[in-house]
């Protein structure tokens, strides 16, 4: 019994050494191209109205007809990404709230989040970005609120959105420059375009996936 014992506590360690290297596989999954937004100094106007962008109070309206057609037409294909059913119709009534409310197709930030996180809202890239669409956490130093946590889904969303939205007004509409500065690697065509493939192959209203 004494040696039996023994065995079992020896491989504890082993045990929850295995764990945590799970865990780290999938913080750091190699399907997710995560990068990391790069700091910038803000003009005073810029800071100003990307902070009003993510401090706004307004809320989803989950009665709109356009919003409930468009969660019904994608829900099966996230539906697998999560718990249930419920949990992915308020997940896409939040992206296409924020989308819009960005001035962004929802279409292309349902191909962000794919690409960044793989929809995974704990995830976490070796820059330190966090959450679904991967934002790096000086950004709420600059234009948010200590209180603002980027795991949570619709404040990473909030976050992601505006960050875009900012990044495609400065290269004035360029889509394939602003996802390069949204990701970091400007300059660099394996992001954009894996972005882009994503959004036709998988996101877009008609993609077959």
């Amino acid at each position: 019994m004494c040696n039996r014992a023994s065995r079992m506590a020896s491989r504890r360690p082993a045990t929850e050494a295995a764990a945590l290297l799970a865990a780290a596989a999938l913080a750091f999954s190699p399907g997710a191209l995560a990068g990391a937004q790069q700091y910038e100094v803000l003009s005073a106007s810029v800071r100003a109205s990307l902070a009003n962008a993510v401090n706004d109070r307004s809320s989803v309206d989950m009665k709109d007809l356009d919003t409930r057609a468009w969660v019904r037409a994608m829900t099966r294909r996230v539906a697998a990404r999560f718990p249930d059913e419920d949990s992915a119709r308020q997940f896409l009534a939040l992206v296409r709230y924020e989308s819009m409310r960005a001035g962004l197709d929802p279409h292309l930030v349902l191909a962000v989040i794919d690409v960044e996180s793989k929809f995974r809202k704990y995830a976490v890239s070796k820059a330190g970005a966090r959450g679904l669409m991967q934002v790096m956490p000086f950004w709420v130093k600059e234009i948010g609120e200590p209180s603002h946590n980027l795991f949570q889904e619709r404040m990473n969303l909030r976050y992601g959105c505006t960050i875009l939205r900012h990044y495609l007004d400065r290269e004035n509409g360029n889509l394939s420059k602003a996802l390069g500065r949204y990701n970091g690697s400007l300059g660099q065509p394996q992001y954009p375009t894996r972005v882009l493939r994503a959004w036709k192959d998988r996101w877009a209203l008609d993609a077959k996936a």
